[in-house]
């Protein structure tokens, strides 16, 4: 009887703690739980390039392309927020900073400085676009050394953003529709706005079946250069992108549209990538990358690559790539790279 009664006891304790672990938390400045441990991280991509370039002499050899640092969590895991800091060539500066309500898989909503909701290749980390390099695609049109003058803003710009992934397939194995729609200052980087208008970004994007996206993208905004002309970017982009058992294939197309034509003439750009996994430790990844500056074949410069990267553990890796670019709006259009680069994060 004694021996029940303490069992009683015991389970009653339990059921109690139970109960008040998994309680909904009560809000308030007063309230200290409910929040996970800071995750810091960090992470370094050092390189050697070389380059047959007419007046390049043989390119910049050893150089660092980025560090970056970073901070991020939850508090009563439904916000998330990071930070996160690069130094390298450039001068040190903030990369993202945010705060995103995502207690629905359907409807989260983002605020601060993040990357522009523009292409599948522009939201991707270093790590794993598999070449050296974003496309020009991206470089061109998302905002890494825009068409229009605008610097390199590493894709990002600070504003607001809701998403949500809809339909769940297969017992919630993957769901049917993704979206994002978000409203920027459309300057980039830690950089207040410069005019009245704001940039509108969005995506609308299909998985038919688990890890093929199909999907469109949108863009109508204006940026203000440093003379104070404000130009219009108003541009589209439709593409696919499969990941799935370190299979990978993308393929993206972008153009400028109505008034941005009309500013700046016609342009667009295309690349393919396909990632073919050799060994646990070695893949191997090929890209065609086309950019047209006066969307005809007379201004387009293609770059051909094959990259090897050697993923030796999750967080080491060094990439082995040969570059060919025929570059039509140079003199001397036809020129080699060869780029190593060392991974590392911690």
């Amino acid at each position: 009887m004694k021996k029940a009664f303490i069992s009683a006891i015991i389970l009653c304790l339990g059921i109690a703690a139970f109960a008040q672990e998994n309680a909904a938390p009560e809000y308030g400045y007063k309230q200290t739980g409910f929040m996970s441990t800071p995750k810091v991280g960090a992470y370094i991509i050092g390189s050697y390039k070389y380059s047959d370039r007419e007046g390049a002499h043989d390119g910049p050899g050893f150089g660092l392309r980025l560090i970056r640092a970073y901070v991020d969590g939850s508090i009563f895991g439904d916000f998330n927020y990071r930070v996160q800091f690069q130094a390298g060539s450039g001068t040190p500066h903030v990369k993202d900073y945010y705060i995103e309500w995502a207690k629905y898989k359907e409807f989260s909503v983002k605020m601060g400085q993040f990357k522009r909701a523009f292409t599948f290749e522009n939201p991707m980390n270093p790590w794993d676009v598999g070449v050296g390099d974003f496309s020009l695609l991206v470089q061109k049109f998302a905002g890494m050394g825009d068409r229009l003058g605008e610097a390199n803003m590493g894709g990002r710009d600070q504003g607001l953003q809701v998403q949500g992934d809809l339909f769940p397939m297969e017992e919630d194995q993957y769901r049917l529709i993704h979206y994002q729609l978000g409203v920027y200052n459309g300057q980039g980087i830690n950089a207040t706005d410069a005019n009245k208008a704001k940039d509108l970004i969005g995506t609308l994007q299909f998985q038919p079946i688990k890890g093929l996206y199909v999907g469109a993208f949108g863009w109508k905004g204006t940026w203000t250069n440093s003379v104070g002309t404000e130009l219009k970017r108003e541009r589209v982009s439709a593409g696919l992108k499969y990941d799935r058992d370190n299979w990978t294939v993308r393929a993206e197309y972008a153009t400028a549209v109505a008034g941005e034509k009309e500013q700046s003439g016609a342009s667009d750009a295309f690349y393919v990538t396909v990632g073919i996994p050799v060994r646990d430790w070695l893949k191997v990844y090929a890209k065609w990358d086309e950019f047209r500056s006066q969307a005809n074949s007379d201004t387009s410069h293609d770059l051909y690559s094959l990259a090897a990267n050697f993923r030796l553990h999750k967080n080491l890796n060094f990439q082995l790539e040969f570059r060919h670019h025929n570059d039509l709006t140079l003199i001397s259009p036809n020129y080699n790279e060869i780029w190593l680069q060392t991974y590392i994060r911690w």
